[in-house]
């Protein structure tokens, strides 16, 4: 009997596009968790990672928190894969890169259209921002690239199969592009 491999999932600074596109894999889903374990996902609701085969991260690196899960990841999982335009260049979250942290601050909370009661959000919950959106690279060696915007579940499905068989991914340009 092989082992199942042990997958953790998580989203950092993103739309959590690329969760729903494993959620895609519909009936396939099924077929992959004859191979895999869930262990820390959106899937299984747990909070804290134990050591993990794969760790599957969606989201550029935004606040103190990101910074913390994604190096909580590398720690723990053998394989670590990007997954998404977010988690590879930063993607939509990252256009705030072209302004200070404390313009978007005041844009947004301050100056924005429609504002009726003006405050920067000022809570210790609240997970400090960093300066900029930061690609997973630029913190933690990162193992794979999954690029999309986002990435398909045919794409998610191909990678995976290729994966359990130890065999390299060839992702088509149709499986990566959208016309």
């Amino acid at each position: 009997m092989n082992k199942k491999l042990k997958l953790a999932t998580t989203s950092l600074a993103g739309c959590f596009g690329c969760h729903m596109s494993l959620l895609d894999l519909d009936e396939r889903l099924l077929a992959l968790v004859e191979h895999v374990e869930f262990d820390r996902s959106p899937l299984t609701d747990k909070k804290h990672l134990d050591h993990c085969d794969l760790g599957l991260i969606e989201g550029g690196v935004c606040n103190a928190e990101n910074v913390e899960v994604l190096k909580d990841f590398r720690q723990h999982c053998d394989i670590l894969i990007a997954m998404g335009a977010c988690a590879i260049n930063g993607g939509i979250p990252a256009m705030r890169n072209h302004f200070t942290l404390e313009e978007c601050l005041k844009e947004s909370y301050l100056d924005g259209i429609g504002i009726t009661h003006p405050q920067i959000p000022n809570d210790a919950e609240l997970p400090p921002l960093l300066n900029q959106v930061h690609p997973l690279q630029e913190v933690v060696k990162i193992d794979y690239f999954l690029p999309g915007c986002p990435l398909s579940a045919d794409a998610i499905w191909h990678f995976f199969q290729a994966l359990l068989q130890h065999k390299t991914a060839d992702l088509s340009y149709t499986a990566l592009h959208y016309d």
